[in-house]
């Protein structure tokens, strides 16, 4: 991740978590079913679940209270802060790591059942370097789930609903924030993501891409800023989702 990314969120982890008041739950991101329809990581009691770009860590806390032993990762320390006060009030143990998603070096290899992130791999440009170590730190037969803003998302305008640039568009961009300022994501395509799971040695078994027209009760982001009101998410997907496994050797 570059030096801006871990600023900018130092500096709107707090506004961010006040603002969307993310439930504590295994969620995906905007107009997305939660795990809870999707049943994307099967049983979870007892397993090692490493969640990289955890932000709050609701969704660690999720796992420890089905009775998981998660790790969950993050390169702000503001957000971090906010997810340990989060599994404080939620009376449950998770290990933290203050480390660059990008790079998973405090964890061991083949230590891990289960790989998640929820809406953070956007903000890494060496994503294929991520899935290398990813395959690194799972079990054979581990799993690896992942969801980030669907590509076609940030082509649209909210307003006129027209192409503001082409879907072969890809590499870094600005995404501004008001007030906040901006943060660098980085742009992609469904297929550049398939072949950098292949060849990372991973083995892709599911992509979702959820239909973003249906309502979730439990979804924080509806509403949330222009980005996410019925006009444009009545028109394009703005989650996708992808599950693979790191195949037996």
């Amino acid at each position: 991740m570059t030096d801006d990314i871990k600023t900018f969120w130092e500096g709107y982890s707090g506004t961010y978590q006040a603002g969307t008041r993310i439930p504590v739950d295994i969620h995906y991101g905007p107009s997305s079913p939660n795990e809870d329809e999707l049943n994307l990581l099967g049983d979870l009691k007892g397993r090692n679940v490493l969640e990289i770009g955890c932000g709050g860590a609701q969704c660690s806390v999720a796992f420890a209270l089905r009775g998981a032993r998660p790790t969950a990762l993050d390169i702000s320390a503001e957000q971090l802060r906010f997810a340990r006060s989060l599994a404080v009030r939620h009376g449950v143990e998770i290990d933290f790591v203050q480390h660059d998603m990008a790079d998973l070096e405090p964890i061991a290899s083949a230590s891990m059942d289960l790989v998640f992130s929820a809406f953070a791999l956007q903000f890494v440009a060496d994503r294929a370097g991520t899935f290398r170590e990813v395959k690194r730190v799972l079990r054979p037969g581990g799993v690896f789930v992942f969801s980030l803003e669907h590509p076609f998302f940030r082509k649209v305008d909210g307003d006129t609903l027209m192409l503001v640039e082409s879907c072969n568009e890809t590499g870094p961009s600005l995404d501004k924030r008001g007030e906040h300022g901006h943060v660098t994501v980085h742009r992609y395509t469904i297929s550049s993501l398939h072949q950098a799971l292949v060849d990372a040695g991973l083995a892709v078994e599911r992509i979702i891409e959820p239909d973003s027209r249906i309502r979730y009760a439990y979804d924080p982001w509806f509403g949330l800023r222009a980005k996410y009101v019925p006009k444009i998410l009545d028109m394009v997907p703005a989650t996708l989702i992808m599950k693979a496994i790191r195949p037996f050797d």
